[in-house]
C-alpha cells in the first residue's frame, strides 16, 4: 500500500512541477529544457519506487 501512496505523490509532484514551469516567464527553450529535465527526474525516482533502478 505504501508503494501505490509513494509513487501516486511522486506523480502528483511532477505534474505540480511542470503546471508550476508553464506559468513562469521564460524564454520557450528553456521551459521546454526544465520539462525534460522534470520529467526524466519524475522516471528516475518512480523507478527507484519500482525497485528497477
Amino acid at each position: 500500500m505504501s508503494l501505490l501512496i509513494s509513487v501516486l505523490v511522486t506523480f502528483l509532484v511532477v505534474v505540480l512541477v511542470l503546471y508550476l514551469v508553464n506559468r513562469l516567464p521564460m524564454d520557450g527553450r528553456t521551459k521546454q529544457i526544465v520539462q525534460v529535465i522534470v520529467i526524466i527526474i519524475g522516471v528516475l525516482s518512480l523507478l527507484r519506487y519500482l525497485a528497477l533502478f
